[in-house]
């Protein structure tokens, strides 16, 4: 099963689910992160599969982020707490499958990574 954590007005997120469903036909989990925030937990499970810092799992072109947290010294932990309580600022989409995941940016590299796994 493909997991994928999305906002779907968002146009990434379009192209991203279209091209999992022209690369497999794997069951998926759609995950509307907005409404359904993931918790302190599961952001650390996610940043283990996906083999970066919290930090690095920051959307840093969004408006909280650039009048609250832009050029501050934030611990790891820290942002993890900040992402569970302000999902605006998680990077999207992700795709989970197996194991392992991967931050859409490029969609195309979606692609690369389920054929990988």
């Amino acid at each position: 099963m493909i997991k994928i954590y999305y906002k779907p007005d968002c146009s990434t997120c379009k192209t991203a689910l279209a091209l999992i469903n022209e690369t497999t036909s794997e069951e998926q989990e759609l995950v509307e992160y907005l409404i359904t925030a993931p918790g302190e937990e599961e952001i650390k499970q996610l940043l283990q599969m996906l083999g970066i810092k919290a930090e690095q799992l920051v959307r840093k072109k969004e408006k909280l982020y650039q009048e609250k947290y832009k050029d501050k010294k934030i611990s790891n932990a820290r942002w993890i707490k900040i992402l569970s309580k302000n999902p605006v600022l998680i990077e999207r989409p992700i795709v989970v499958y197996g194991d392992k995941a991967v931050i859409g940016r490029p969609p195309e590299t979606i692609v690369n990574f389920l054929k990988k796994n």
